[in-house]
């Protein structure tokens, strides 16, 4: 990616909001401009140039709507639920602050809007989720009619429905397939608004997910596909292990038990590190400051983290890594499996364990710097990852 700004944190949430341009969530005049207008480190400038730009962008979308030009209302709505997006990502962490919960219900209206105005159908869903619900959008292929082979997306720590839109709904939804956008426990609205908090055993997250889908006219419920990108490379493998309904399944990065990564990395005395996950968070905070020391680190585990799973302490995080394990369900993940890693994404490094631990039909896909798709997530040329991918999920969900 080019430099947008010099600053690490907000270089990496500045290409996250250049991420959808290619598809219409973003443009890099918008954004490069918004950058001009952000103190480098400032996270209350951070906030406040990109909620100027998502306000006037706003107002663009509605005077198209009220005008009479849904496309272009359309289009303008789309940014700006980006950028009310980019806004409150630099103010993750916990207490929540007022400003994010504010730009999340901002993003939510404008995605809404957005929506109304779509190429194609989107209708918002409520998953029943325990004793509450999880929200959802159905996105399904113009112009044709159902039940259509359906892709579930999972996302990862800092995501939502709306960013998910462009990388899972737009490639499915122009291969004819439906996309349900689920935001579940630590994602999205279940945490910004609800406090839902992050849990390892997706599985019984995904379970009522099926539950619905099935019964779902739109849904075509013996063709129904998972996709988790980012954490999800975790999530979705742990979430289909047992699920005898899921048809195919696509991690990436595929991911494997948490602490094996994350441990051997942390500068902690040796005869600690042989005690995890059965430590007392308070023996391993003194040496866990490091991470408060780099911007990026600290955002990604001091705000982050804390916030996601409900903790606090980066002890308590650290032990909670050891629940999240995949070593011990890898063999119930029965359908076809792709597993995905890319080029400098250290996320991807346990991948390859993942599929050899697979005893299901299964493929491997490693994407390269070489062809512009190394990096997390491949962001930089989703194009490239969306025509091996789901060039491989139309194989497998043909109908015979």
């Amino acid at each position: 990616m080019p430099q947008l700004i010099d600053h690490p944190l907000f270089q990496m949430l500045a290409e996250r909001a250049l991420f959808p341009a290619t598809r219409g969530g973003a443009e890099l005049g918008e954004v490069e401009r918004t950058l001009a207008r952000v103190v480098p480190g400032d996270t209350g400038s951070w906030y406040d140039a990109w909620s100027s730009t998502a306000a006037t962008v706003e107002e663009w979308a509605d005077h198209s709507a009220v005008t009479g030009h849904p496309v272009s209302a359309r289009e303008a709505y789309a940014r700006a639920t980006t950028y009310h997006r980019v806004s409150y990502s630099a103010l993750f962490g916990a207490p929540v602050d007022p400003r994010l919960v504010e730009a999340f219900d901002r993003q939510e209206r404008c995605f809404g809007r957005f929506a109304a105005y779509a190429p194609h159908p989107m209708t918002a869903v409520e998953i029943p989720y325990e004793d509450t619900s999880l929200p959802g959008w159905l996105c399904l292929p113009a112009d044709s009619a159902g039940p259509f082979p359906t892709l579930v997306a999972v996302d990862g720590y800092d995501g939502s429905v709306h960013e998910m839109y462009w990388s899972h709904a737009v490639p499915a939804v122009r291969r004819g397939m439906a996309c349900l956008l689920v935001d579940g426990p630590g994602q999205g609205r279940a945490l910004v608004k609800q406090g839902l908090v992050m849990r390892p055993d997706w599985e019984n997250v995904l379970r009522p997910v099926f539950d619905l889908a099935v019964t779902l006219p739109e849904v075509d419920a013996d063709r129904i596909a998972v996709m988790g990108w980012s954490f999800g490379g975790y999530l979705a493998p742990r979430g289909v292990s047992g699920e005898p309904r899921v048809a195919a399944l696509v991690a990436d990065p595929g991911q494997w038990d948490l602490l094996d990564g994350f441990g051997p990395q942390l500068p902690i005395p040796d005869e600690l590190r042989v005690r995890l996950p059965d430590v007392p968070p308070g023996e391993l905070d003194p040496y866990l400051s490091f991470f408060a020391e780099d911007p990026v680190l600290r955002w990604k585990f001091v705000q982050r983290a804390l916030w996601v799973h409900g903790l606090r302490s980066l002890g308590a995080y650290v032990v909670e890594t050891g629940r999240y394990r995949i070593s011990d369900r890898a063999a119930a993940i029965t359908c076809p499996t792709l597993v995905a890693t890319a080029e400098g994404d250290p996320a991807g490094a346990a991948a390859r364990q993942l599929y050899e631990a697979l005893e299901c039909p299964k493929a491997f896909v490693r994407f390269t710097a070489e062809e512009g798709t190394g990096g997390h997530c491949e962001t930089a040329n989703r194009a490239r990852f969306d025509q091996r991918v789901f060039d491989w999920l139309e194989d497998v969900l043909k109908r015979s």
